[in-house]
């Protein structure tokens, strides 16, 4: 079995054992059988840690339906490979070539040297972040019933980028809290950023420190081309999100409702950070004007970073297809990002990443249209634009979806996390190397 195949295969052995939990009895507050689709759905959105809901995960599971549900958030946001690994290493058992394989595969790391390391490093970074968001949190929700496992499920939450609250309105209670436009973010934005990212950023922080605090000599630390990349994207559209969310609900009452001129900032702020993978809200998606939907809509699908716990096409891919662009208005042979140069195979990595999302949301889009056709168009888009990307963002219209419009999303849900280009290379069979060269030949683009 290729590792395509072992990757997709063990989510689905998760969401499929997800959903047999969910629907057991005592999983329920009311302590009856769950319904098998809304199960699923859970399950999936969990898994694939989106956020999706059909039903209001705070009245509707009991505490252990809740438990299994941030198992399952946790499992999602580290990755089917990184927690298989992680239990091998558990019970010792060998850690061979293939899982090694994998865990390439899993990250698109270019070696298989440090692949134990890196499984212990990723665990570790989650857990400093969730424990440190858990008592950042207890604060936040000290006025509320079961603070200790309000903060501990919504840290969790956060950093995986799932979006799961236990509020029925998600955070608009918490609008205008300044800790909580703090906490949340920062472990969205950092959930999201990437492994790479974050371990090069730790590694300078440790080496700034080591030379100004403690005095010692180390060696300088160069940033890879992901991690500049990435931070400077991240950055780029954390602050024009802002600006553009505040610019086009500024005048929307029903979004902003009596809010101050810094507390409808903050919202902005907010929304900029969680659109883009984590499903949080603290304003009414649902009365957000036409252009809002369509900037979220368009902010969702770009997403988060590779190897995040973030879907979208990610910041990279973003990145790549732009500086391509400009290359070829200004009759450029090569892409050239601070000083090196882009790989071609990558372009055309990122152009069939483009291509394939854009064809996946199409589909989907009409394919809920026919069998919800009462529903707002805009809003089927929005819905479908969030289950691709993993966010979890919702207009309201996802409970009442039909039994069919479910299972798509469902199925959308999945595609994107696993990944688009993962799913299609485990169904369609790889092609070998071939010894045949084909004359080339131009034709009329554009």
């Amino acid at each position: 079995m290729s590792i395509a195949r072992t990757i997709c295969l063990g989510f689905l052995l998760v969401i499929f054992m997800g959903t047999i939990l969910l629907m057991l009895p005592f999983m329920m507050v009311d302590g009856h059988w769950n319904d098998p689709i809304t199960a699923l759905f859970t399950a999936t959105s969990a898994v694939c840690v989106t956020g999706l809901i059909v039903v209001d995960t705070g009245s509707y599971f009991s505490f252990w339906g809740q438990f299994v549900i941030l198992l399952l958030i946790q499992i999602g946001g580290l990755g089917y490979m990184t927690t298989n690994t992680f239990l091998l290493l558990l019970i010792r058992k060998r850690f061979d070539f293939r899982q090694k394989l994998a865990i390439k595969e899993s990250f698109d790391r270019p070696l298989l040297q440090g692949s134990q390391n890196l499984i212990i490093s990723i665990i570790a970074i989650s857990l400093v972040f969730e424990l440190t968001g858990f008592f950042l949190l207890i604060p936040l929700f000290e006025k509320q019933d079961n603070t200790i496992w309000l903060a501990f499920f919504h840290s969790i939450s956060a950093f995986n980028n799932a979006g799961f609250s236990l509020f029925e309105d998600s955070l608009i209670e918490y609008q205008s809290s300044i800790l909580a436009n703090i906490v949340f973010p920062i472990l969205i934005v950092f959930g999201g950023l990437g492994y790479q990212a974050v371990f090069e950023w730790f590694t300078w922080l440790k080496q700034q420190f080591e030379e100004k605090i403690i005095g010692k000599s180390t060696s300088k630390i160069t940033f890879s081309l992901n991690t500049r990349i990435v931070t400077n994207t991240t950055i780029f559209l954390l602050i024009f999100g802002t600006v553009i969310f505040f610019v086009t609900d500024f005048r929307n009452p029903t979004v902003f409702s009596d809010l101050s001129l810094q507390e409808r900032f903050l919202g902005a702020w907010f929304q900029s950070v969680t659109t883009r993978t984590a499903g949080f809200n603290m304003v009414d998606i649902g009365a957000m004007t036409n252009a809002g939907l369509f900037i979220t809509i368009a902010f969702m699908v770009i997403g988060a970073s590779p190897s995040g716990t973030g879907g979208g096409l990610k910041t990279t891919t973003l990145r790549i297809l732009i500086s391509s662009t400009l290359a070829t208005l200004q009759g450029k042979t090569e892409v050239i990002l601070y000083q090196r140069r882009v790989p071609t195979n990558l372009i055309l990595k990122a152009l069939g990443v483009l291509c394939s999302s854009i064809i996946l949301i199409t589909v989907v889009t009409g394919l809920i249209a026919l069998t919800d056709p009462d529903l707002n168009f805009i809003k089927i888009l929005f819905e479908v634009c969030s289950a691709f990307a993993t966010v979890g963002l919702s207009t309201g219209i996802t409970s009442s979806l039909s039994a069919m419009g479910k299972l798509i999303i469902v199925v959308t849900m999945y595609i994107g996390r696993v990944g688009i280009l993962i799913v299609i290379n485990t169904l369609v069979k790889g092609s070998r190397p071939s010894l045949i060269h084909y004359p080339e030949e131009n034709l009329l683009v554009g």
